[in-house]
Order: structure tokens, then C-alpha cells, then sequence
């Protein structure tokens, strides 16, 4: 059955709602979207649950503008900011030989019974990271194969519980209830990476207004998560502080004159005016040379705790295609010639979400990466088996079951009303016999009534469909 989704991603800037279903042919249909400045969430961690569910309820509100679908689920993006990631194993016997989505489920099962959970952590994902049949090599898709035995290895993605249930308590005084749940990072892979990238392995960087979330990704799987608590916010407190002038002065500064490609000769006895806290009415002077370099150090920083992350993690070296960086500070000047440098020459691009076509907003923006990817993850054909937030077994139905299932439905009509149209044509044919070779003292039966007539082929073609 086709159900309305609804997405929510909750940024420290804004927290974004959608509101979507498939089509017939599996498209992803936008029916609403809503923005709302985010309150109440720091760092992508509840601190007021309050203020935290009027955003929420004010974004929902917004996507619900233009549409009268009822809500069917609701999935929720969560901070890398209180999630583990550890890896486990799993294996089943195959009975009867013939590997179906029973087994499939059977081995991620045993995959998380298997595997070691904190006490206070809550599972969110379970990825297979390969399966493998029998002795053979690593098998992406196990399903309708033959064996004696299956075995996987996975990815799961845990959280604290606390804060789970605290956005559970924000969603519920919103008057919404929670479904699923999807790590943040994972979302914003799904909808940047492309296929080559995903096969071959590449790094994603989310870099946001208040944290800075990164995922390895390989396969069709997760094999590593981070999360360091700085964002582009953070630059503009450096500025702020530095040049001793207030945060919107800062803000405008950086998103004006922040460049990490000009060099110290061209900005050489560059200076602009700006103003002083606490004395506002008054302005100093200050180098861009200055500003650049307080801009670059933070921007550096960030980097580097990434690098040196991935490096002790040991995945630093699997990184096929490189790394791939989207969030609002991917817009900053020269992000890409120093992360080239930090990165020790890998493969950087900065990139944008598949764009969803709608009549609303543009979804190829990077800040929409995280709820594009939500919309993906809930309502994108042919997506590879895991286990949800509930540990239910997902597997999204093909593309071209649901277009057979339509053109049967289109096929059937068309067949109803052709055997109608011929059994009228029939039945006047009969009648016009019946007048012409009739005596005077043939009397023209009545026509049935619209009501009637209806009635009567209704369950006449309910005892045709009913032989057949």
C-alpha cells in the first residue's frame, strides 16, 4: 500500500519537514514542505524540549500547508553526536536450500544477537556489510541463491536512549509520533554519493552550522561513523571574538570576505571597517589578511580531527574514489584546495543531493542533504536489505512489480468496459429484432434504468471475475 511519509530533519539551524509518497510508477511525489529556525537543539542534541517541539510542531505545520494526505509514518534524522557504530557477524543454515527474504532476516538477526551493545544504547541500524554463501566470494544480494549456509558481516549503528526518548517526547508534544529513525551522516550518503562512488568507497563530510558529522561508505554498506561538535557557527564566534566586533557583524564578514585561496600578497594592506561590541556606534579597522587567517585555522582544525580519526580508525586507507564534502560551509572559498592538502592529496568534491523535481524548493542545495536523503532512504525502490530502528527486515519493493500491479489494474478496466460496451451493443441489436419481425401486438419492453442497469451488470461482472 502507498503510504504518506513524513521526513524531519532536525539541524541546530532549521529543522525541515516533508511530506511525500510514490507514485504509481515509484517516483517520489513532494506533497509539502516546511522550514522552521531551529530552537531548543544545540550541537544536534535536545536542550529544551519545549522550545524544541514549537519548531518542530510550527515546521510540520508549514509542509502540511498545501496538502490533506493523513500522515502514515514518520521518519526522524538523528545526531552522530550520541551514536556508536561497532560491527558483528551472523550465520544460519539454509533447510531447504533456497535463500528468501526468511533467511536474509534469519542472519542479520543472529548478526545482532551476536553482537556487543552498551546496556544504555538502543540499535538504530544493522547493514550488512557483505554476505557470503557457503564458500564463496562476498555476495552483495543473497536472494533466490542457492546453499547450504549464509553468513554476514555488518555495521550497527547504536544511540543513546535518553536521547532518543527525548525526541520522542519533543516529536509527541508536536502531536507527532516517531517510526524510524536514521542516522544523519547514513542519510546524507544515500543522497550524495553516486554509484561508483559507493562501490569503490568514498568519505562523506557534512559540514553544518553547529557540528561536523562524516561516514565511511563502501559497498552498498556503512563501515564508519564520526562526529566532531564544530561547525561554520563556530568560525563566526572566532571572528566575533578576535576582532572584538558582535556575531552578526562577524557572520557577514565571513560569508563576505571569507576566501581560503587568496594568498598574503593579495590581500596586502587590505582593511575594512567594523564595528565594536559594546560600543557599536564606533568602528576599527581590520586586516583581511587577519581575517583570513582566523577563518583558515578553524576551518584546519576541522579537517585535521577528521584525518586523524579516519587514520587511527584504520579506514583512511580504503577510501576508493576520495572524499566527498556538502553542508552549508562547502560553500566556502578554497574548502576544496585545503582539504586537498590536509587529505594528503585524495580526491576531494565538494557536492549537492540528487534534486527530487517539485513545485516547491530546490532540494540541490547542501544544507538539504540530510532530509533528501531521508526521502530516499524511506521511499527508494530496489534499496539493499537492513534492519530499521524497530529491527524490521527492509526491502523496498521493485519498480517494476508496482508498474505490472498498475498496468493489470489499467488492463482489467479496459477489459470491464469492453465487455459492457459489446453487451449493450448486443442488447440493442436484440431489441431492434424483436421490433422489426414483432405483429401489432408486439409490445417494446421498457429500458432499464441507469440505477438498475448498473446494479444488475455489476453482479453480472462479478460472476464473470469470479470464473476467472
Amino acid at each position: 500500500m502507498n503510504k504518506t511519509l513524513l521526513a524531519i530533519d532536525l539541524g541546530s539551524a532549521n529543522i525541515t519537514a516533508i511530506i511525500a509518497r510514490n507514485n504509481l510508477d515509484y517516483k517520489i511525489n513532494i506533497l509539502g514542505t516546511g522550514s522552521y529556525k531551529s530552537d531548543g537543539i544545540n550541537k544536534g542534541v535536545i536542550s529544551n524540549i519545549e522550545v524544541a517541539s514549537k519548531c518542530i510542531r510550527e515546521a510540520v505545520l508549514l509542509a502540511k500547508r498545501n496538502t490533506t494526505e493523513q500522515i502514515d509514518s514518520t521518519v526522524v534524522a538523528i545526531s552522530g553526536a550520541y551514536t556508536k557504530g561497532i560491527r558483528s557477524s551472523g550465520s544460519v543454515n539454509i533447510p531447504n536450500g533456497l535463500i528468501t527474504e526468511n533467511e536474509i532476516n534469519q542472519v542479520l538477526q543472529m548478526a545482532l544477537y551476536n553482537a556487543t551493545i552498551i546496556p544504555e544504547y538502543e540499535v538504530v541500524h544493522v547493514i550488512p556489510i557483505f554476505f557470503k554463501i557457503d564458500d564463496s566470494a562476498d555476495v552483495e544480494n543473497p536472494l533466490n541463491m542457492n546453499g547450504s549456509r549464509l553468513e554476514v558481516a555488518v555495521y550497527v549503528v547504536t544511540a543513546k536512549r535518553t536521547s532518543l526518548t527525548n525526541i520522542k517526547s519533543a516529536l509527541k508534544i508536536a502531536g507527532i509520533s516517531v517510526n524510524n529513525f536514521v542516522l544523519d551522516g547514513y542519510a546524507t550518503a544515500i543522497s550524495i554519493l553516486d554509484e561508483q562512488q559507493k562501490k569503490f568507497g568514498a568519505t562523506v563530510i557534512n559540514m553544518g552550522s553547529t557540528t561536523t558529522e562524516y561516514v565511511c561508505y563502501k559497498g552498498t554498506s556503512l563501515i564508519y561513523e564520526g562526529f566532531i561538535p564544530v561547525g561554520s557557527n563556530h568560525i563566526t564566534n572566532d571572528l566575533s571574538v578576535m576582532l572584538h566586533t558582535p556575531p552578526i557583524a562577524a557572520e557577514k564578514i565571513k560569508t563576505e570576505y571569507g576566501d581560503l585561496l587568496k594568498t598574503s600578497e593579495d590581500l596586502a594592506n587590505k582593511k575594512i571597517r567594523t564595528p565594536r561590541i559594546g560600543d557599536e556606534k564606533n568602528s576599527s579597522e581590520v586586516s583581511l589578511e587577519h581575517v583570513q587567517t582566523i577563518i583558515h585555522a578553524r576551518v584546519e582544525e576541522i579537517l585535521m580531527l577528521i584525518r586523524n580519526n579516519l587514520k587511527k580508525s584504520g579506514i583512511h586507507e580504503n577510501l576508493g574514489t576520495g572524499i566527498v564534502i556538502t553542508g552549508g560551509m562547502s560553500r566556502l572559498i578554497g574548502l576544496k584546495e585545503l582539504s586537498t592538502l590536509v587529505f594528503d592529496g585524495l580526491p576531494i568534491k565538494i557536492s549537492n543531493p540528487v534534486n527530487i523535481k517539485n513545485g516547491y524548493m530546490s532540494f540541490e542545495d547542501e544544507k538539504m542533504a540530510t532530509i533528501v536523503g531521508l526521502l530516499l532512504y524511506s521511499l527508494e525502490p530496489n534499496r539493499n536489505f537492513e534492519l530499521d530502528s524497530n529491527k524490521n527486515l527492509i526491502k523496498k519493493r521493485k519498480i517494476q512489480d508496482n508498474v505490472e500491479k498498475a498496468e493489470n489494474n489499467i488492463s482489467m478496466q479496459k477489459t470491464k468496459e469492453e465487455f459492457l460496451n459489446q453487451h449493450n451493443k448486443e442488447q440493442k441489436i436484440k431489441q431492434e429484432e424483436h421490433i422489426i419481425k414483432g405483429d401489432h401486438n408486439t409490445t417494446i419492453l421498457p429500458t432499464i434504468s441507469k440505477d438498475k442497469k448498473g446494479k444488475g451488470m455489476s453482479r453480472f461482472w462479478n460472476v464473470i471475475t469470479e470464473w476467472f
